[in-house]
C-alpha cells in the first residue's frame, strides 16, 4: 500500500522537477532570443564613396585605376561581402534583414566618363554591385560625363544601379544666400523633382534615393526630398552605416587616393594587414 502511495507521488514530483526546469526555460527565453536580435541588429556597414579613376591622380577625387583594383583584391581576399545600396536601404525600411558581418557597399557620384572605362571592366571582373549617383544636366552633355548610352550599357549588366544626384549639382548652401525664398523653392522643387523623372525616362526603374551635392543638407532638404518621393538619401559624413542612422541621411566615404593599405583597412573595420599594400603594389600602385 504504502510502495502504491509513493509511486505517484515520485513521478509527480519528477514530473514536477521538469516542469520547472522548463518553465526557467521559457522565462529565459525572450533573453536569448533578444541578445540573438541585438547582435544580428548591431552591424556596421561602410558605404565606399568613389568620383574617377585613372592611371595617375589628375585632382583630389581621382583615384587611381591600380588603387582601386587593390580595395576590390583586399575585400575579396578578407572575406567581405559587396552588397547592393538597395539591399541595406531595405533593412532601414523595415524590407529586408540586417546586413551580414563583413558587409561593404561601393557607389560612385557624378558618372565621370572613367567609370565606363576604368571601374566597369573591374566591376564585371569581380562581379560586384554599384550604385551610380548622376546628375542629368551632365550626361551626354559634358566632355567629362558618361553618355546615356554608357549608363545603359553598365545598367544592363546587371551589376550598376543609376540614382538621383540632383539634376546639375547646385550647391545648395550658396544658393540659398544668393536667391530669394522663393527662387529657392523654385530651385530645390526643379533638382529634386526633374533629376528623378529624368532618370526613370532614360533609364527606366525606380529613382528613389538621392546623393546631395557636396554633402549639403538640412532639414528642410530632407522634408523636400521626401515629398519628391526619395526614400533615402545620402551624405559625405565619414563612418559606417549602422542602426542608429536614418535613412534619410546615411553616410559614406569619401575615398581618395590615399586610401591605400592600413588606412583602406581601418576604414572597412578590417586589422591592419599588409595584404593591401601588396595588393596595391601588385597592381602597379605605389603605396605609402
Amino acid at each position: 500500500m504504502e510502495r502504491r502511495i509513493l509511486l505517484p507521488v515520485l513521478i509527480t514530483l519528477r514530473g514536477y522537477a521538469h516542469m520547472k526546469k522548463f518553465l526557467v526555460l521559457l522565462a529565459l527565453l525572450p533573453l536569448f532570443c533578444s541578445s540573438a536580435f541585438a547582435a544580428a541588429a548591431d552591424f556596421g556597414v561602410p558605404i565606399l564613396l568613389y568620383h574617377r579613376f585613372g592611371p595617375t591622380v589628375a585632382d583630389s577625387m581621382t583615384i587611381t585605376t591600380p588603387v582601386f583594383e587593390s580595395h576590390l583584391k583586399f575585400l575579396k581576399e578578407n572575406g567581405y561581402k559587396v552588397i547592393p545600396l538597395r539591399q541595406l536601404v531595405d533593412y532601414y525600411l523595415k524590407k529586408g534583414p540586417a546586413p551580414a558581418p563583413k558587409s561593404v557597399v561601393i557607389v560612385a557620384d557624378d558618372a565621370h566618363k572613367s567609370v565606363y572605362t576604368d571601374m566597369l571592366p573591374l566591376v564585371k571582373q569581380y562581379r560586384v554591385p554599384v550604385t551610380i549617383f548622376s546628375y542629368p544636366s551632365a550626361v551626354s552633355n559634358a566632355k567629362y560625363a558618361m553618355t546615356w548610352e554608357q549608363l545603359r550599357e553598365v545598367k544592363a549588366t546587371g551589376l550598376f544601379d543609376v540614382q538621383s544626384h540632383t539634376y546639375w549639382h547646385p550647391n545648395f548652401k550658396q544658393e540659398k544666400k544668393k536667391l530669394s525664398a522663393a527662387e529657392f523653392d523654385k530651385l530645390v522643387t526643379s533638382q529634386l523633382g526633374k533629376a528623378k523623372a529624368k532618370l526613370e525616362k532614360e533609364l527606366g526603374g525606380p529613382v528613389d534615393l538621392l546623393a546631395w551635392p557636396f554633402g549639403i543638407y538640412d532639414d528642410d532638404l530632407l522634408r523636400r526630398a521626401a515629398a519628391a518621393g526619395y526614400v533615402a538619401t545620402f551624405t559625405i559624413e565619414a563612418h559606417p552605416a549602422g542602426p542608429a542612422d536614418a535613412v534619410m541621411k546615411l553616410p559614406r566615404f569619401l575615398l581618395n587616393n590615399s586610401a591605400q593599405g592600413n588606412t583602406f583597412a581601418r576604414i572597412v573595420g578590417a586589422e591592419a594587414r599588409p595584404v593591401v599594400a601588396k595588393a596595391a603594389a601588385a597592381a602597379g600602385a605605389k603605396t605609402k
